[in-house]
């Protein structure tokens, strides 16, 4: 590994924060901004509904293969050469979606945005490299709580935008994000000195992609395949054993995609539960909310909203991780992860349970959405800072990048799971039950409980220190009197 101790040039703080801020939101907004326009997109291709679900579905699995393959080469080539890369190809695939003229382009063009998954642990790893220690907890926790954010900042916007405007301009307007990022980027950030020289792993990156296509492909399409189909049983075991294959085989190389040295740590392994877990949750309710809200009222248990009504219910979820994701990084800071990711996901299990009890008033739904907001928001933030914590400088991008596909996985089985409990509990006229939310939401609620337990799994940060060093994964001691934080290579600014 090669470090500058060297003095730098200073870094303007709030300028680096804009520009990594711009870019998570963006690819956050994308990845749920389709999602309510789905159907609208398939009228206006002449496609199928199955078809036009192609669209999210090739956006996961390209997040999910290219985020640790991106991560790693940030921790090699340079973070922001990588980012750079990163950004200009979300920024072209934006671009191709804005003007796609059939599904088969869309298509494309969602894989090339699902490449930018790879933004959080590359702006993680800036922010660990660039920043005084004293922010960089504050800081972690924004840019985490901002994947939350972005992902209830699409879902209400798409109604409005697909009503008033078309549905190309779910992608022209994040492209002005896109394009803000990938310019202050190049003219306004240094290059990291932190650098881990090495080869890509390729035998890992191959059965790792392979793996993680096949689960997800099954995971996003076992529904409309059928979940006894042999396609979907077969892409289930394959994903499975290639996973196995993947693990063994990065025991055995000099140089892993990923250092499975890293998966030991309670640390991190309790946390990337989390966050599988909290993807499952947040989605669930991204889609029993609004289907709820959209319902017709003579059921006695929809509210009659229109897309656009229903997608503003979720702002109370937004303003919450807005507030509470930078809050947790003070908290971490004082106490340590472990405190905001437990209280987090408390938030989440009452989120969830409250709706499972009773969801016949709007003030339920309401509630329901704060909570949710503010348990996404402390504990996104939280899992950010436990994982920098727990790893040495050099590995930030490996190790968030796999809390990072945690999360999406988490996600696409939280998006199958609610489906198939909505589309199996119907009326006569095709039409969800009210049992089939009450269902939905105390699935997520027992689900949340899970989190709770592997929050608590968290050891505290001076154990968790201790863990890392014992494992040899850990740059320095904690300094005298301070709880463990983050050791920056270079003299604090």
């Amino acid at each position: 590994m090669t470090t500058a101790t060297e003095q730098r040039p200073r870094v303007h703080t709030t300028l680096l924060v804009l520009y990594l801020s711009l870019g998570g939101l963006a690819f956050a907004v994308l990845q749920s901004l389709v999602a309510p326009a789905l159907s609208t997109i398939a009228r206006d291709l002449h496609v199928s509904a199955a078809d036009g679900s192609w669209v999210i579905t090739a956006y996961l699995l390209a997040a999910s293969v290219l985020t640790p393959i991106l991560g790693r080469l940030g921790d090699m080539a340079g973070k922001r050469r990588v980012l750079i890369g990163v950004l200009a190809t979300l920024a072209a695939g934006t671009l191709l979606a804005a003007l796609a003229p059939n599904l088969s382009v869309l298509i494309v063009a969602r894989v090339l945005q699902g490449a930018a998954g790879a933004i959080l642990p590359l702006s993680i790893g800036i922010v660990r490299d660039e920043l005084p220690r004293e922010k960089v907890g504050v800081v972690v926790g924004l840019l985490s709580a901002i994947f939350g954010i972005g992902a209830g900042v699409g879902i209400v916007g798409a109604g409005p935008i697909v009503e008033h405007l078309s549905w190309h301009w779910l992608f022209w307007l994040p492209l002005v994000l896109v394009v803000i990022a990938l310019l202050g980027t190049i003219f306004g950030m240094p290059e990291s000195p932190v650098r881990t020289p090495g080869r890509l792993d390729v035998i890992g990156t191959v059965l790792l992609s392979v793996s993680l296509v096949s689960l997800l492909l099954a995971i996003s399409k076992g529904q409309s395949w059928g979940w006894d189909a042999a396609s979907t049983i077969s892409l289930l075991i394959a994903g499975a054993v290639l996973l196995v294959a993947f693990v063994l085989a990065e025991l055995r190389v000099a140089e892993p995609l990923v250092d499975m040295r890293l998966m030991k740590l309670r640390a991190v392994w309790s946390t990337d539960l989390v966050a599988m877990i909290l993807g499952f949750a947040m989605f669930g309710t991204f889609l029993l909310v609004p289907t709820l809200l959209q319902l017709p009222a003579v059921t006695g248990y929809g509210f009659g909203k229109s897309v656009s009504q229903s997608g503003l219910f979720l702002l109370p979820t937004v303003v919450m991780m807005v507030f509470f994701g930078p809050l947790a990084g003070l908290l971490s800071r004082r106490f340590g992860p472990k405190l905001p990711m437990f209280l987090g996901t408390l938030s989440v299990v009452a989120a969830f349970a409250l709706p499972a009890v009773a969801h016949g008033e709007i003030w339920q739904v309401l509630a329901s959405g704060v909570l949710t907001g503010t348990g996404i928001g402390l504990a996104f933030a939280a899992m950010s800072n436990a994982i920098i914590e727990a790893v040495p400088t050099s590995q930030t991008g490996e190790a968030t990048s796999v809390n990072t596909i945690a999360r999406t996985i988490g996600s696409s089985i939280g998006t199958a799971v609610v489906a198939a409990v909505i589309t199996s509990n119907t009326t006569a006229q095709g039409l969800p039950t009210d049992d089939a939310f009450t269902m939905g939401f105390w699935t997520c609620a027992g689900v949340a409980v899970l989190a709770v337990a592997a929050a608590l799994a968290v050891p505290s940060a001076r154990r968790r220190h201790e863990q890392a060093v014992a494992s040899g994964v850990a740059d320095l001691p904690p300094e005298p009197d301070e709880l463990p934080t983050p050791h920056l290579h270079h003299a604090d600014k």
